[in-house]
């Protein structure tokens, strides 16, 4: 007689209602914190090729996309500049003007829209003549990781003016961390959070992104200040770093292949941990898609639970609208 099991865990799969019940992480359009790229000029939107479904808005244009989005229920939005070459330079000034394109632009949606969250980016690879992330030493080549935090600080400070709720800093220096907090503070913005990159990885699936911004280094990589994508305990240390120097939220990018990072990191700290579903991850789910081998409705939706379920509580994602329109149904 064939032994009759006593433990039956399908009981708890028969019916989609027992599902729902039971189901253990859930995804909401607050999770979602949608990138949008910013190019100058006016009435003018451009496809971002590698990134299909994915387009660079100037700022009028933005501003109509940000409304659509906030009728989907996103509230939070992450711009990044694509810059003219001829306003970038090795100290990246361009980054604090206070006129120019990116701060001008988050006055204008905080204006238009009150409400919604902005998260700016603290990098000088945008607005660089060399496309790194800090400053440049004309002669090793090195990046100058304390000369650069003068930047950083200044560029915080500068979006942080023009409206910015969450300074991100995604460049992985040193100390900027600290460093940012210390200026915000001193200039009275001591509510301004700061959502630190704490574990960037020097990953392959940026290059999308990099194509839309024109941000890739001129010469060399980023593996001197990005982290190597085979250590998962060296996040730990960055995490513990970032905590003592006032980060509200830490950061894990990318976050496809990094699910391990983020649960380790989930598990050893109690302030919110969010992932950056990348450009590459977003578009290689639409290149499978377009050529008939996925479901892309499907992949993307199991692709930002993966990531929900590993341990994040907000994603920065691309899919952030579509994903909307998927919950919204129902």
């Amino acid at each position: 007689m064939a032994l009759i099991p006593t433990h039956r865990p399908r009981r708890n799969r028969k019916s989609e209602v027992i599902r729902n019940m039971v189901q253990e992480t859930t995804l909401s359009v607050h999770d979602f914190i949608y990138p949008v790229f910013l190019i100058e000029g006016e009435n003018k939107t451009i496809e971002v090729t590698s990134m299909p479904g994915i387009q660079r808005f100037t700022a009028d244009r933005l501003l109509d996309e940000i409304g659509a989005c906030v009728d989907l229920g996103i509230k939070s939005f992450a711009p990044f500049p694509s810059i003219d070459d001829r306003l970038k330079d090795r100290l990246a000034q361009e980054s604090h003007n206070p006129d120019g394109l990116y701060t001008r632009t988050i006055a204008q949606i905080k204006k238009a829209f009150p409400d919604v969250v902005i998260m700016s980016d603290v990098a000088m690879d945008p607005y660089s003549s060399d496309g790194h992330d800090g400053i440049v030493d004309p002669d090793s080549g090195e990046i100058l990781n304390d000369a650069t935090l003068e930047v950083l600080g200044q560029m915080a400070l500068a979006q942080a003016r023009a409206g910015a709720d969450i300074i991100g800093p995604s460049d992985m220096m040193d100390g900027r961390v600290a460093w940012i907090r210390d200026v915000l503070d001193r200039n009275a913005f001591s509510h301004v959070s700061i959502m630190s990159y704490t574990a960037k990885y020097a990953s392959a699936f940026y290059g999308p992104f990099r194509d839309a911004l024109g941000s890739a280094p001129k010469k060399g990589d980023k593996k001197s200040y990005q982290m190597n994508p085979a250590n998962r305990r060296e996040a730990l240390r960055e995490l513990a770093l970032d905590e003592q120097e006032g980060a509200d939220m830490v950061m894990i990018k990318p976050a496809l292949s990094y699910l391990d990072v983020i649960r380790e990191v989930r598990n050893h700290t109690q302030l919110p941990v969010t992932a950056y579903n990348v450009s590459g991850e977003y578009a290689m789910v639409k290149a499978a898609a377009q050529n008939g081998w996925v479901d892309g409705e499907r992949t993307m939706m199991e692709v930002l639970m993966s990531i929900k379920r590993a341990g994040a509580d907000a994603i920065l994602t691309y899919f952030a609208k579509e994903a909307a329109a998927v919950l919204r149904r129902g």
